[in-house]
């Protein structure tokens, strides 16, 4: 089912048509946005992000009882704190869920963007429609960010709420071992949400160059994830130490660094401007694939 339907005849001069109003682009991406967030893939993802954090939280309660922190174990920093923090299990959920499931989940929107509409026969109708192929990719692109928000803001919403179901709330101890109050750390876990999600930028744009490359959505969808993969392993091998600071997943978990007293900015701001570097390499990259590709469906 196509989102647009052609131009027809008397319509007016083709110049005049391909001139949208920002009203026009406004409806454009609300009418992506509707169709992302619709399909039942998308809301599967979303559900499996959500169930992350209530594993993570059952799992702990177990393992705790009604004992203290850490039942004899050690573990993870954030680990070790949630049966004394409900807030610490927001932090733990992200840091459980950035290296694949956040990332393969924007990976599969990405990769559909451009070539799902390829190869359902949508796309031609879209660009016949007075959208144009440079704001039609900015609309996509838009969507994909949209939805890393969502799903990171999904994973946050869903900690936060096991999080105070299963433990209790109040000050909570940083990394530094100083204390904070608890409004200042749902600040904190609001800040570290936004920047998870702003670590992968960079990743979508991989992932909608890759979906201009190819009209199979699943084979983009495969090669995104893939890349996720191999990047993932390439970035624990010691031997490439001096390659790993430019993969777009070195620095995604210096979230935890705004847990620290004071913050540690240098792997942060390393980590931002490596996504935007990647956003506008390969973001420019989709736009001259894109712009350039003869749409045959």
């Amino acid at each position: 089912m196509s989102r647009a339907e052609p131009e027809t005849a008397g319509s007016g001069t083709p110049e005049a048509a391909r001139t949208p109003n920002p009203l026009w682009s406004l409806g454009l991406l609300r009418g992506e946005l509707l169709i992302t967030f619709r399909r039942w893939r998308t809301l599967a993802l979303l559900g499996v992000l959500a169930a992350v954090p209530v594993l993570v939280g059952i799992a702990v309660k177990i393992e705790t009882g009604d004992g203290p922190s850490g039942g004899g174990r050690e573990g993870p920093a954030f680990i070790s704190q949630i049966s004394n923090n409900g807030l610490f299990l927001v932090f733990t959920a992200l840091a459980a869920t950035l290296p694949f499931f956040l990332p393969m989940a924007v990976g599969v929107v990405a990769g559909d963007a451009i070539a799902g509409e390829s190869s359902a026969g949508t796309l031609r109708y879209l660009l016949v429609a007075p959208a144009g192929r440079t704001r039609l990719l900015l609309t996509k692109y838009a969507a994909v960010m949209a939805f890393c928000l969502a799903a990171t803001l999904v994973v946050a919403v869903s900690a936060l709420a096991v999080g105070a179901l299963l433990f209790p709330l109040g000050d909570l101890t940083t990394i530094s071992g100083t204390r904070i109050g608890y409004a200042e750390g749902l600040g904190r876990a609001l800040l570290i949400a936004l920047v998870v999600a702003a670590s992968l930028v960079g990743f979508a744009a991989l992932g909608l160059f890759v979906s201009t490359l190819t009209g199979s959505g699943i084979a983009a969808m495969a090669t995104t994830v893939g890349l996720l993969i191999t990047v993932q392993i390439l970035d624990q091998i010691p031997q490439l130490d001096a390659l790993q600071p430019y993969f777009f997943s070195h620095y995604w978990l210096s979230f935890a660094d705004l847990m620290r007293e004071p913050v540690y900015w240098d792997d942060l701001v390393r980590n931002l401007g490596l996504q935007a570097l990647y956003a506008a390499v390969f973001g420019s990259a989709a736009w001259a694939r894109f712009t350039a590709k003869d749409i045959t469906a």
